[in-house]
């Protein structure tokens, strides 16, 4: 009929129903993960409150309590922006998330084919870190905490050997160091040969002194760089599904967000 109003075919109907749908799934997939990083920011923000100013300063670089604060502002922003874009239909703050998604996406394949080519490399950065750690031991008892974590499930001791302990300033096998735990190492590389034993927290105390087959009687002498390995080796399965599960939402949101800029855009 001439003049008269075009037909509106079914898909045309229902595209505002599919636009709806995407954009409250983005709402409420970036509302999860806004909370999830507010959840971490306030963490990190306690755990660096309860510690002094000083002690937290000194190992800034290695204390997972500034860690799990840069991390968690900085999801908390990302998701925040594909929020705010989702629910306010804005085409840059969608694009700002799709793109930041997908730099965050290939940075992570990227550390990943670098990490298993440059294996040795990687090896030395990792001893490095860890050897870092170790110097500020004591300065703070979250990076404290996780060596002791670390060093009781890995069943090891330094980075390469129970003698990295003496980079530390307390453990330092110097006759020169007035510390009472000169020469020693921390409790956390003792073999407990009981469950229910009680602790003895002095267990390693002097065992930088004896050599590598009477001290491995008493400590875990293998370092933490050799024990991972081995663990990273045995468990590629289960790394692989940790990656893929960590892969998998930065994927849906790319998706998400990358239909729901398309539906927008074609209806302006």
């Amino acid at each position: 009929m001439a003049g008269g109003r075009r037909g509106i075919s079914p898909s045309e109907e229902s595209c505002p129903y599919a636009r709806l749908i995407v954009k409250y799934m983005l709402f409420v997939f970036c509302f999860i993960y806004w909370v999830t990083a507010l959840v971490m920011v306030s963490i990190g923000v306690y755990a660096h409150k309860m510690k002094h100013a000083e002690t937290a300063l000194a190992s800034l670089s290695v204390d997972p309590a500034m860690m799990l604060m840069v991390v968690g502002v900085f999801i908390f922003i990302l998701n925040f922006c594909g929020w705010v874009g989702s629910l306010r239909e804005n085409i840059c703050l969608l694009q700002t998330f799709c793109i930041s998604l997908i730099v965050i996406f290939v940075l992570q394949l990227v550390a990943g084919v670098l990490g298993f080519v440059f294996s040795d490399k990687a090896r030395e950065k990792l001893t490095g870190i860890i050897d870092n750690a170790i110097v500020h031991y004591r300065d703070d008892i979250d990076l404290q905490n996780l060596i002791d974590f670390a060093q009781g499930e890995f069943g090891c001791c330094g980075s390469v050997s129970y003698v990295d302990w003496s980079q530390n300033m307390y453990f330092q096998c110097d006759k020169n160091n007035p510390s009472q735990e000169r020469c020693s190492v921390p409790y956390s590389c003792c073999v407990i040969t009981k469950q229910k034993e009680v602790i003895n927290t002095m267990c390693g105390k002097d065992m930088q002194n004896y050599e590598y087959g009477q001290a491995g009687s008493f400590i875990y002498t293998s370092g933490c760089i050799d024990k991972m390995s081995d663990w990273i080796h045995s468990n590629m399965f289960l790394l692989g599904g940790v990656a893929l599960g960590l892969a998998l939402p930065q994927l849906v949101g790319i998706v998400l967000s990358q239909i729901l800029i398309n539906m927008i855009s074609s209806a302006e």
